[in-house]
C-alpha cells in the first residue's frame, strides 16, 4: 500500500502557493488583552516550513484505519518533538475514517479512533505547531471501504454521511485555537487522469460546500478558523483553470470576521515532473539547471514550469484574498540508481519552497515514513532521528528559517500515557511525577483567541533560568467574569479567580531554556483580557 500513500500515479499532480489575510493570535505579553491579526506575510512566516505525517492515520488494514498498517511504528511525542526541533512549524496529519464510521443514519465515528486522532494532534498542538487534519483515503477508489466517490450513483447517501462525519470531527476540535486547520478532503477525483468531468466536479464542489457549512455551524473557534479545500485532484491546472471549480460560500462564518477577509484556503499538491518525483524505474534521477546528465533529466517540469504553476494559483486565488497551501510535494530516493540523486532532491525541494515563498506561499513536504530506495522519509520514526539532514536544511532555509542545532525540549521515549485524549474538552488528571522543584527565572506568553462569550488561551512557559525545573505549578489570575471550562496539557484549579495549572506527567521537566505549551477554554462575560500575575513555582515570570 506504500504506493498509494506515496501518491504513485499522480502524473498530473500539482502545486500551490500563498496565505493572505489570515488572522491568528500573536504571542503577546501577559498583560495583552486581545490578540492582533496576522497579515498574509506574517502568517506565511508564522507557519514556516511544513511536514506531512504520511502513511500513519490514513493507513488502513482491509478498510479499517490503523496507523501501523503500512509499516510505520505508532506515532510518538518524541517524533513530533524531533520534527519541531528540526525547524518545522506546521504538520499536516492525513486521516482516514473508512471502516471506523458506523451505520446510517447517524454514521457515528468510532470514539477510540477520534480519541487517537486527538492524541496525535495534541502532540503537535501542545508544542505550538500549526496542525492540519483532513479526510484522506475515504475518496480513493483503490482503497477497500472507500465511499467518498464523486462518480458513485447514490450521492444523497454520500453527502449525508460526509456531513455527519465532519460534524463529529469539527465538534471534537471546536475549542482548539486557530493553530488547527481542517481540510475537507484529499485528492478527490474520478480516478481518470484526463480532463475533469462536469458531473464529478459538481459533486466535489458540493462536498466542499457541505464541509464549510457543517464546520461553521458547530460553533466555537470553528466559526472563524481557516478551512482548506481542494479542487479536482489537488491539481493546479484543474483548480485554477476553467474546468469547473466553484468557490463555496461562507455565510455561516462568525460575524466577528471583517467582511473584506476570507477564511477559506485552497489546497493543491506538486509532484511535477512525476518521472523525477515519483516514478520508480530509475531513469530520471536529476532535476533543475544544475543537472549534469541530460539523459537523466526530464524534458519538462523544471524551474520555469514550477514558477509558472505557482503563479497561476496566485493569479487565480491569492489576489482575491484566498490563501493557497501546497499540502504535498517531494521526490523519492533514487540514490540506488544515481549516487548524486540526493543533490537534485535537495535542489527540487529548495526550489519549490523558495518559489512558493516568492509568491507568498506555505508548503508541507510529503514524508511517508519510508527511508531508503523509493522512500520520501526525512526521519526514522522508530527512534525519532533525522535521516535526510540536507533535505531538511534546504527546506527550512528556503522557508526563511534556520535549522535548529539543539535537541527537542521534550523527548519522551514512548507515547505519553496521560496525553489529554480530547484536549481541550478534558484535562489530564494525573499529578506531577515529581514534586515541583526549581525556581530560577521564567517567561510566560499568551495567545488569546476570543469570540462572543468564549475564548481560548494558549500559554507558553519558558524556563529562562540556568537550572532545570522538575515539576511545576503555574499560578495566574483570570480577568473578572472568566471561568475555565476545559483545559489541556495541565490540570487547572480552581476554575476562576487565581488559578493554578499543574504540569502533566509528560511535560513536567523544563531544562534551562526549554518551554512547555498549555492552554484552556474559558467563558467570559464581556472581558476577554489575558490572565495576569504569572508565577512559576512561586517565582514571578516576565
Amino acid at each position: 500500500m506504500r504506493s498509494i500513500a506515496r501518491k504513485a500515479g499522480l502524473a498530473f499532480a500539482a502545486a500551490a502557493l500563498t496565505f493572505t489575510g489570515v488572522a491568528y493570535g500573536v504571542t503577546r505579553s501577559a498583560a495583552a488583552e486581545v490578540v492582533a491579526q496576522l497579515t498574509a506575510p506574517q502568517l506565511v512566516a508564522d507557519m514556516g516550513a511544513g511536514w506531512n505525517l504520511g502513511n500513519q492515520l490514513e493507513a488502513n488494514n482491509n478498510g479499517v484505519p490503523s496507523e501501523t498498517a503500512w509499516g510505520n511504528p505508532v506515532v510518538t511525542q518524541a517524533l513530533i518533538d524531533r520534527v519541531k526541533a528540526s525547524g518545522f512549524k506546521t504538520i499536516r496529519i492525513p486521516v482516514s475514517y473508512l471502516g471506523n464510521i458506523g451505520a446510517a443514519p447517524s454514521y457515528t465515528v468510532n470514539s477510540a479512533w477520534l480519541t487517537r486522532i486527538a492524541e496525535v494532534v495534541n502532540y503537535a498542538y501542545s508544542q505550538g505547531l500549526y496542525v492540519l487534519i483532513n479526510m484522506h483515503g475515504d475518496g480513493y477508489k483503490s482503497i477497500t471501504g472507500s465511499w467518498l466517490i464523486c462518480d458513485a450513483a447514490d450521492q444523497t447517501t454520500i453527502k449525508d454521511k460526509y456531513q455527519k462525519v465532519w460534524q463529529q470531527v469539527a465538534t471534537k476540535f471546536q475549542s482548539y485555537n486557530e493553530h488547527v486547520v481542517f481540510e475537507s478532503m484529499n485528492e478527490e477525483f474520478d480516478g481518470q487522469y484526463g480532463n475533469p468531468t462536469s458531473a464529478c466536479y459538481s459533486n466535489i464542489n458540493a462536498y466542499n460546500q457541505i464541509f464549510i457549512d457543517t464546520v461553521r455551524k458547530t460553533g466555537g473557534t470553528n466559526a472563524s478558523r481557516w478551512l482548506l479545500i481542494p479542487g479536482w485532484n489537488t491539481n493546479i491546472e484543474y483548480t485554477a483553470g476553467n474546468y469547473g471549480f466553484v468557490m463555496p460560500t461562507d455565510t455561516n462564518r462568525s460575524s466577528s470576521i471583517p467582511s473584506a477577509e476570507q477564511r477559506i484556503m485552497i489546497s493543491v499538491h506538486y509532484y511535477d515532473p512525476w518521472d523525477f518525483a515519483g516514478q520508480e524505474d530509475g531513469t530520471i534521477t536529476q532535476w533543475g539547471a544544475a543537472a549534469t546528465n541530460a539523459a537523466k533529466k526530464s524534458t519538462w517540469g523544471q524551474e520555469d514550469y514550477m514558477d509558472t504553476m505557482l503563479k497561476k494559483m496566485y493569479d487565480a486565488f491569492v489576489v482575491r484574498g484566498y490563501p493557497v497551501f501546497v499540502g504535498e510535494y517531494g521526490s523519492i530516493d533514487k540514490t540506488a540508481y544515481d549516487s548524486t540523486n540526493n543533490t537534485y532532491r535537495v535542489n527540487y525541494a529548495k526550489a519549490l519552497v523558495a518559489t512558493a515563498k516568492k509568491y507568498g506561499a506555505a508548503t508541507a513536504y510529503w514524508d511517508n515514513g519510508y527511508n531508503g530506495q523509493h522512500g520520501f522519509g526525512l526521519f526514522n520514526r522508530t527512534n525519532a532521528t533525522v535521516t535526510q539532514q540536507a533535505l531538511i536544511t534546504a527546506i527550512i532555509t528556503a522557508a526563511g528559517s534556520t535549522t535548529p542545532t539543539t535537541t527537542p525540549t521534550t523527548t519522551p521515549t514512548t507515547t505519553p500515557t496521560t496525553t489529554p485524549t480530547t484536549a481541550p474538552t478534558t484535562a489530564p488528571t494525573t499529578a506531577p511525577t515529581t514534586a515541583p522543584g526549581g525556581t530560577g527565572a521564567c517567561r510566560v506568553t499568551n495567545a488569546v483567541n476570543a469570540w462572543n462569550t468564549g475564548l481560548t488561551n494558549s500559554i507558553t512557559i519558558t524556563n529562562t533560568g540556568t537550572t532545570a525545573i522538575n515539576g511545576w505549578s503555574l499560578a495566574f489570575t483570570l480577568a473578572t467574569g472568566q471561568t475555565i471550562v476545559s483545559g489541556w496539557s495541565a490540570t487547572y484549579s480552581p476554575t476562576s479567580g487565581t488559578v493554578t495549572a499543574t504540569n502533566a506527567s509528560y511535560n513536567g521537566s523544563l531544562a534551562a531554556g526549554a518551554s512547555a505549551s498549555i492552554g484552556y477554554q474559558a467563558n467570559h462575560t464581556g472581558n476577554a483580557a489575558a490572565p495576569t500575575g504569572f508565577k512559576l513555582n512561586g517565582t514571578t515570570c516576565s
